[in-house]
């Protein structure tokens, strides 16, 4: 078999059990009156399941699966805009900027104090502090490059960051029932407190089956205002590195504008693209029965499904544990630290976040 076909394949199989796994949603809402666990987490467990029994995976099939996590997700998330409009964004996103503040100070502290108690890398630190307060892996693999890690700190602070926001794209939804958070109480945490993009979805998606919310997107909406903070923690750490290499030979010049360009998140500029066009009403139309934004909010789901899929793929638990018990503590602690902040904020404030 030929890397091409491995990787189309591994591709192929995403897009397969991302459609069954939105097609468990409805099955769930018939059977049992409503969506217990959302698609795209559905993906997420059954690739989990499969990358944990098959005895290995190849470079060329995790090719696929990383064009599928990445892609599919970006592109999905531009869909989402076409469901929402500017009013919807600058609502609940733009609320949680403050706890989102907030929390990129929380993380990096904690994880510097904590770190040089349990002995790891300052990098490791850097590492899992960006991953807990911004994205996950994409703020680790953005960070990687200008702090200089190494392949074994990235793999130990991706190690870190998987094992938690696994356990709290799962966990939210429900903990949110049991709280009795209000929908934007459980927008701010979840859109704050769970690290990797595709995991909100995840959540969300369980969220709003369980709840009967239709198109509602508060989580996501927080998320991706979170998500642009990568430009300026980016920025930040190039600033703080190029001082570290003035007095160094061959230093070297770092473009801020070179960071930018490289860091900027280009879905999110389709995202509001699509929302503007929303906002104006060219989704407005009907095609067989429902509005255009409608069936493209489904293939949204459908894309955050196999992308959840690819994330899937990567988790091998073993790899997970074998990466060393102290980055996961350091993960654990910076994680755990940030959603007791979160929820500390949802309930302290909980007239403004409403």
């Amino acid at each position: 078999m030929t890397s091409s076909t491995k990787k189309y394949g591994a591709i192929a199989l995403c897009l397969v059990i991302g459609f069954l796994a939105t097609l468990s949603t409805s099955l769930q809402d018939n059977m049992l009156g409503r969506t217990v666990i959302g698609g795209p987490m559905v993906a997420l467990l059954v690739a989990m399941i499969a990358c944990n029994i098959m005895p290995s995976v190849d470079k060329d099939f995790k090719s696929g699966t990383t064009f599928a996590s990445k892609k599919f997700l970006n592109w999905g998330i531009i869909l989402t805009g076409a469901t929402l409009s500017f009013a919807d964004i600058m609502g609940t996103g733009m609320r949680a900027l403050p706890l989102i503040l907030f929390n990129i100070a929380l993380s990096f502290t904690v994880a510097t104090l904590v770190g040089r108690a349990l002995n790891t890398t300052g990098n490791t630190s850097v590492l899992v502090g960006g991953g807990t307060c911004i994205c996950g892996g994409t703020a680790i693999a953005t960070l990687s490059p200008i702090i200089k890690a190494t392949e074994e700190e990235i793999a130990f602070a991706m190690a870190a960051i998987f094992l938690f926001d696994t356990l709290a794209a799962f966990s939210y939804p429900y903990l949110a029932g049991v709280l009795n958070l209000t929908q934007n109480q459980f927008a701010f945490l979840g859109g704050t407190a769970i690290n990797d993009t595709s995991s909100v979805a995840g959540a969300q998606a369980t969220y709003v089956g369980l709840n009967s919310l239709g198109d509602w997107n508060g989580a996501l909406n927080v998320k991706l205002v979170r998500t642009t903070m990568l430009i300026f923690v980016a920025l930040a750490w190039t600033v703080i590195m190029a001082k570290r290499q003035q007095n160094t030979a061959g230093g070297g010049q770092v473009s801020l504008l070179n960071v930018v360009k490289k860091t900027f998140p280009m879905f999110i500029l389709g995202f509001v693209v699509m929302a503007g066009l929303n906002t104006v009403g060219l989704f407005g139309f009907s095609v067989a029965g429902k509005s255009a934004g409608s069936w493209l909010g489904k293939a949204a789901k459908f894309l955050f499904a196999s992308a959840l899929a690819g994330v899937g793929f990567k988790i091998k638990f073993a790899d997970v544990f074998s990466k060393g018990i102290k980055p996961i503590a350091l993960g654990g602690i910076t994680w755990l630290c940030v959603a007791a902040s979160s929820m500390i904020f949802i309930n302290l404030f909980a007239g403004y976040v409403g």
